[in-house]
């Protein structure tokens, strides 16, 4: 049986008065912060941090290396096309930024 955890709001004031009660809060679930009535920040323990992030390790492990070729490729028909990489016929001397 899957308990959602208990968020908690407090605005910074709040947080500043009474940040002991906010880390009380967080061992239910998630605190966020909110500055003029907009979350800017949230507060949890630091076990759930390390199941977020073992979370997202495991969920990068199962990705499967691609390589910048395949990372850039685009299937959709219309990006197949022909393109001859133009030949250069004298050799480069540089560029002039200046005009």
């Amino acid at each position: 049986m899957n308990v959602k955890p208990a968020i908690t709001v407090m605005s910074s004031r709040q947080f500043n008065h009474d940040t002991a009660g906010a880390k009380r809060a967080a061992r239910q679930g998630p605190v966020f912060i909110t500055d003029r009535g907009e979350p800017t920040h949230v507060l949890i323990t630091k076990a759930e941090f390390d199941r977020l992030d073992q979370e997202k390790k495991a969920a990068e492990d199962k990705k499967p290396f691609r390589s910048i070729a395949e990372a850039l490729a685009d299937n959709r028909p219309e990006a197949d096309f022909d393109w001859e990489v133009p030949e250069f016929k004298q050799p480069f001397k540089g560029y002039d930024f200046e005009h």
